[in-house]
C-alpha cells in the first residue's frame, strides 16, 4: 500500500482481492491463445535506440516490459500491486520488477540510472490516486535522461478527460509532442476514444 492515499487500483482490489489475480490470469490466457500483446513495446521499440533504458511506469504483470526486454533494452518496471510484480517476476524474469507507489517514485535515490523512455501504458494513469496525477507526472519526467521522453496510453470515459490529462502535464513541466489515437498510428482527434501521448519535458519548466 502506498505511503498517502489508497490509490484508485488499491481501492478496486480492496474492493474484490481476487481482482489482481484475475487480472494475472487474463493476460496469462491471452498470451496462451496467441493474441498479440506488443503493441505498445513496437511503438516504444521505434522510438529508442538499441540497448535502451526504459521504465514500464505500472508495469503490471510484465506483459510490456518484458516484450521491451526481449527486443534488447534495458528494462525496470514499477507497480503499486505486489501480485502483479510477483507474476511479473515469475513470468518474465530479466527486467527489475520493483513494488511502489508512482506518485512517490524516486529511483534515482536508489542509484538507478535515468531513462531514455519512461512508458505509462494499459490505462495506469487512470488508476493513481486522485489528485496525484501531477506529481506522478513529474516524477516520471524527473526519471528522463537528457532527450528522454514520456509515453502515456490510457481510454476515454475512465473519469481523466484528455483535456485535463493535458493540463497536467504541462503543469508536471512536460509539452506535447505528438498525440495519436491508438499505438498503431492513428491520428488524434476530437472524437477519439484513445489517447497515446508523446511529452518531453519543457525547456522553460
Amino acid at each position: 500500500m502506498s505511503a498517502q492515499r489508497p490509490t484508485r487500483w488499491e481501492a478496486r482490489v480492496a474492493a474484490d482481492p481476487n481482482h489482481s489475480h484475475w487480472y494475472v490470469d487474463r493476460f496469462r490466457r491471452m498470451a496462451a491463445d496467441g493474441a498479440d500483446l506488443a503493441g505498445e513495446a513496437r511503438l516504444v521499440d521505434a522510438m529508442v535506440p538499441r540497448g535502451a533504458r526504459i521504465l514500464d511506469a505500472g508495469c503490471g504483470p510484465g506483459r510490456v516490459g518484458a516484450e521491451l526486454h526481449a527486443r534488447g533494452h534495458v528494462v525496470v518496471g514499477v507497480d503499486v500491486d505486489p501480485v502483479l510484480v510477483d507474476a511479473a517476476r515469475a513470468d518474465h524474469p530479466g527486467p527489475d520488477w520493483r513494488v511502489g507507489d508512482l506518485a512517490e517514485l524516486d529511483l534515482l535515490a536508489d542509484g538507478v540510472e535515468p531513462f531514455d523512455l519512461v512508458l505509462c501504458a494499459g490505462n495506469v494513469i487512470t488508476f493513481v490516486a486522485e489528485g496525484t496525477e501531477v506529481d506522478v507526472l513529474r516524477r516520471m519526467g524527473a526519471h528522463l535522461a537528457p532527450g528522454g521522453r514520456v509515453v502515456v496510453g490510457f481510454g476515454a470515459g475512465r473519469g481523466y478527460p484528455f483535456e485535463h490529462f493535458f493540463a497536467d502535464a504541462r503543469e508536471a513541466g512536460l509539452e506535447l509532442d505528438v498525440a495519436l489515437a491508438t499505438w498503431d498510428l492513428r491520428p488524434f482527434t476530437p472524437q477519439a476514444d484513445f489517447l497515446v501521448a508523446v511529452l518531453s519535458p519543457r525547456a522553460d519548466a
